[in-house]
Protein backbone atom coordinates (compact mmCIF):
# COMPACT_ATOMS: atom_id res chain seq x y z
CA UNK A 1 0.00 0.00 0.00
CA UNK A 2 1.13 3.48 -0.94
CA UNK A 3 1.81 5.95 2.15
CA UNK A 4 3.30 9.23 2.83
CA UNK A 5 4.44 10.26 6.02
CA UNK A 6 4.85 14.02 5.84
CA UNK A 7 7.30 15.92 9.30
CA UNK A 8 8.96 18.96 10.18
CA UNK A 9 6.45 21.84 10.41
CA UNK A 10 5.52 24.38 13.04
CA UNK A 11 5.27 27.65 13.95
CA UNK A 12 8.18 29.76 12.86
CA UNK A 13 8.81 33.60 12.38
CA UNK A 14 9.15 35.37 9.63
CA UNK A 15 12.35 35.20 8.17
CA UNK A 16 12.62 31.95 9.13
CA UNK A 17 13.17 28.76 8.29
CA UNK A 18 11.84 24.97 8.50
CA UNK A 19 13.20 21.55 6.18
CA UNK A 20 10.28 19.60 5.71
CA UNK A 21 10.47 15.55 5.16
CA UNK A 22 8.25 13.20 3.63
CA UNK A 23 8.92 9.38 4.15
CA UNK A 24 7.61 7.21 1.12
CA UNK A 25 6.53 3.49 1.29
CA UNK A 26 4.69 1.05 -0.78
CA UNK A 27 6.17 1.76 -4.12
CA UNK A 28 9.02 2.03 -6.44
CA UNK A 29 10.20 5.58 -5.13
CA UNK A 30 13.42 5.88 -6.70
CA UNK A 31 11.50 5.53 -10.50
CA UNK A 32 8.75 8.23 -9.80
CA UNK A 33 8.97 11.82 -9.50
CA UNK A 34 7.44 13.32 -6.03
CA UNK A 35 5.64 16.60 -5.62
CA UNK A 36 5.55 19.01 -2.49
CA UNK A 37 2.25 20.69 -2.36
CA UNK A 38 0.18 23.25 0.35
CA UNK A 39 -3.42 23.71 0.98
CA UNK A 40 -5.31 26.18 2.93
CA UNK A 41 -8.72 26.03 4.21
CA UNK A 42 -11.10 26.82 1.06
CA UNK A 43 -8.64 26.21 -1.16
CA UNK A 44 -6.98 23.46 -3.75
CA UNK A 45 -3.71 22.02 -3.27
CA UNK A 46 -1.73 23.96 -5.11
CA UNK A 47 2.13 22.33 -6.17
CA UNK A 48 4.86 24.00 -4.37
CA UNK A 49 7.77 22.37 -6.08
CA UNK A 50 8.97 18.59 -7.18
CA UNK A 51 11.17 16.41 -7.95
CA UNK A 52 12.03 14.10 -10.78
CA UNK A 53 13.63 10.64 -10.00
CA UNK A 54 16.87 11.92 -11.39
CA UNK A 55 17.07 15.19 -9.73
CA UNK A 56 15.45 17.89 -12.00
CA UNK A 57 13.26 20.17 -9.92
CA UNK A 58 10.21 22.13 -10.79
CA UNK A 59 9.32 25.39 -8.65
CA UNK A 60 5.97 27.53 -8.34
CA UNK A 61 6.93 31.20 -8.93
CA UNK A 62 6.34 31.51 -4.99
CA UNK A 63 8.87 29.13 -4.52
CA UNK A 64 11.44 30.15 -6.50
CA UNK A 65 15.02 31.44 -4.62
CA UNK A 66 13.43 30.38 -1.10
CA UNK A 67 12.49 26.82 -1.26
CA UNK A 68 14.75 23.81 -2.56
CA UNK A 69 13.54 20.43 -2.90
CA UNK A 70 15.88 17.31 -2.85
CA UNK A 71 15.56 13.63 -2.69
CA UNK A 72 17.47 10.71 -0.61
CA UNK A 73 16.28 7.79 -2.70
CA UNK A 74 18.36 5.45 0.11
CA UNK A 75 16.15 6.76 2.44
CA UNK A 76 12.72 6.78 0.28
CA UNK A 77 12.19 10.75 1.10
CA UNK A 78 12.01 13.65 -0.23
CA UNK A 79 13.05 17.40 1.43
CA UNK A 80 11.44 20.72 0.99
CA UNK A 81 14.10 23.36 2.43
CA UNK A 82 11.84 26.57 2.82
CA UNK A 83 13.61 29.88 3.80
CA UNK A 84 12.88 33.43 3.94
CA UNK A 85 9.27 31.96 4.96
CA UNK A 86 6.20 35.03 5.15
CA UNK A 87 2.82 34.40 6.59
CA UNK A 88 1.64 33.62 3.13
CA UNK A 89 3.61 30.15 3.25
CA UNK A 90 1.34 29.22 6.15
CA UNK A 91 -0.34 26.09 5.37
CA UNK A 92 -0.89 22.55 5.57
CA UNK A 93 2.11 20.73 3.28
CA UNK A 94 1.84 17.23 1.69
CA UNK A 95 3.69 15.33 -0.85
CA UNK A 96 2.10 12.88 -3.48
CA UNK A 97 4.10 10.93 -6.39
CA UNK A 98 4.20 11.66 -9.79
CA UNK A 99 5.58 11.29 -13.16
CA UNK A 100 8.43 13.64 -15.13
CA UNK A 101 7.43 14.13 -18.71
CA UNK A 102 8.67 16.86 -21.09
CA UNK A 103 11.01 18.55 -18.43
CA UNK A 104 7.35 18.98 -15.65
CA UNK A 105 5.85 16.99 -13.22
CA UNK A 106 2.65 15.22 -13.48
CA UNK A 107 0.57 14.09 -10.75
CA UNK A 108 -0.52 10.68 -10.78
CA UNK A 109 -0.93 9.46 -7.31
CA UNK A 110 -4.28 9.17 -5.94
CA UNK A 111 -2.43 8.53 -2.57
CA UNK A 112 -1.59 11.83 0.11
CA UNK A 113 -0.47 11.71 4.07
CA UNK A 114 -1.80 13.64 6.48
CA UNK A 115 0.34 16.40 5.39
CA UNK A 116 2.13 18.52 8.26
CA UNK A 117 1.35 22.54 9.19
CA UNK A 118 3.27 25.37 8.85
CA UNK A 119 2.51 28.62 10.37
CA UNK A 120 4.24 31.60 10.04
CA UNK A 121 3.98 34.46 11.98
CA UNK A 122 4.44 38.27 11.56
Amino acid sequence: QVHFVESGGGLVQAGGSLRLSCVASGFDFIDNAIGWYRQTPGNRRALVAAVSSSGSTQYADSAKGRFTISRDNAKQTTYLQMNSLNPEDTAVYSCAGGSWVGGRYLPNSPYWGQGTQVTVSS
